[in-house]
């Protein structure tokens, strides 16, 4: 295929941004300063002529009291009207759409990852073997907030999902790298890469004035999948059997941690290793106590359980998930024998960047899934308006039961081993919730308080 770059010329991009952005900005559920007034900075961009419209992407600088962001908007001009979509506005030389909204951006990127072009400061990254494919119509994804993902209806009839990140970050995105290298090693726990698009723009934070990182990335779209939470809560609340499906979705991570092992870089864990994770796990410790007073009765149990972490076996540190629950997960029959597809990389959206993509321990994940069998327990009873369903919660410890036999099973392992440990990093997760439910559910704040109670053994859990 011809480079796209030779087939259709490059637009120079305004370096100024467009008038009247901002204001519709900070009406997207992806903008972060939310009540804000945005104050914008242009640090970059690139632009395409299309025969259907002229495509600007403008990374902009939001600076707010509280911190700056980098947001990449990407507009679409047209001198005719774009059937079924509202402008963002209207001047002298047409109408300017969100550029997720219409077809030719998605069209245009996917081109530009299929021949690896170069518009500007933008170059396409094709995924070895990836097939080539044509969009023919789009339309963008409904719920998400901090990204955007487009659904790509194409010319060889299996939909594609273009994932345009809004925030950008320099550095590698882990969505991104480890997708990628799953997707490359064959394994089908992981939507097919197609590939991705990468930027640089203004930073003086950066040794050369220049930041790098992740603008857009794309897959395969697995049509009839089932989110995990959803699956999972119908079965709780309808009181059926989840145990098989729990199972295979332990075998199914124990498979993810030995794809990942195999295919990144893993290392040793050494005692400065583990003093740095105990030392998180501390200061988690002490927001929850801070954020619920009603922990501090048992704040020595609490310290008890995370020292002894210092003294517990470690595995060896590699590439996880980082964020790891039922909602991360898309049972899709027929797929492979497991019928678990795992997505979402990013690892917390709370952590810097490079933080997101450093080796870590794979029980971080295990320990992440447990908790979110507890959590659909806790949202079974929340829907009946109480405080506890000992239906829910009897199911909830046979699905942990079951994806904890599975992990080992498959792992090779004993978990046993690391009993210690995994306690620790589901402790470490039910202090973190603790500290967000606090600030944002208050009433859902029994969830993670009965988990560190069982996790302690304090005589108030069960």
């Amino acid at each position: 295929m011809a480079s796209l770059a030779s087939t259709v010329p490059a637009h120079d991009a305004s370096r100024d941004r467009p008038a009247g952005l901002g204001e519709w900005m900070r009406e997207q559920r992806w903008y972060t300063s939310k009540g804000s007034t945005p104050r914008l900075e242009r640090r970059g961009g690139w632009g395409l002529a299309t025969p259907e419209a002229r495509i600007e992407t403008h990374y902009v600088l939001d600076r707010q009291p509280r911190g700056a962001t980098l947001y990449q908007v990407p507009i679409t001009h047209r001198e005719a009207p774009l059937a079924g979509v509202p402008p963002l506005w209207r001047d002298a030389d047409g109408y300017a759409y969100d550029a997720l909204q219409d077809p030719s951006y998605a069209r245009a990127i996917l081109g530009l990852l299929d021949s690896e072009s170069v518009i500007g400061d933008a170059r396409g990254h094709r995924q070895p073997g990836a097939r080539q494919v044509t969009v023919t119509t789009s339309a963008v994804l409904k719920g998400e907030q901090s990204n955007t993902s487009i659904i790509c209806t194409v010319d060889d009839g299996r939909p594609v999902i273009l994932k345009v990140f809004r925030a950008l970050h320099s550095g590698d995105n882990p969505d991104v790298v480890v997708q990628s290298a799953i997707s490359a090693a064959g394994s089908a726990l992981v939507p097919a890469s197609l590939g991705y698009l990468s930027g640089e723009w203004f930073d003086r934070s950066e040794a050369n004035g220049l930041a790098h990182g992740h603008l857009a990335f794309a897959q395969d779209f697995l049509s009839g999948a089932e989110d995990g939470w959803r699956l999972a809560l119908r079965a709780a609340n309808d009181g059926q059997d989840f145990t098989e499906r729990a199972s295979h979705l332990g075998r199914a991570t124990a498979e993810l941690h030995a794809t990942l092992a195999r295919v990144l870089p893993t290392a040793e864990t050494v005692a400065d290793d583990v003093q740095r994770f105990v030392a998180g796990m501390r200061l988690r410790a002490d927001s929850a106590l801070a954020e619920v007073p009603g922990l501090e009765p048992v704040r020595d149990r609490i310290e008890s359980a995370i020292n002894a972490a210092m003294h517990a076996s470690w595995p060896r540190l590699q590439r996880i998930h980082g964020d790891y629950h039922l909602g991360q997960v898309l049972w899709v029959p027929g797929v492979n024998d497991d019928a678990w597809v795992i997505i979402d990389f990013e690892g917390e959206p709370l952590r810097p960047m490079h933080e997101r993509s450093v080796a870590d321990i794979a029980l971080r994940d295990v320990a992440g899934m447990v908790r979110s069998f507890d959590y659909v327990a806790g949202a079974v009873a929340h829907r009946a308006d109480r405080s506890s369903d000992a239906d829910a919660e009897s199911w909830a410890r046979a699905a942990r039961n079951a994806f904890l036999a599975g992990y080992a099973e498959a792992s090779g392992g004993d978990l046993a081993e690391y009993h210690a440990l995994l306690d620790a990093f589901e402790l470490d997760k039910a202090l973190y919730e603790a500290v967000y439910e606090a600030r944002n559910r208050p009433d859902w704040l029994g969830i993670p308080v009965t988990a560190i109670h069982r996790l302690i053994g304090s005589p108030a859990g069960h």
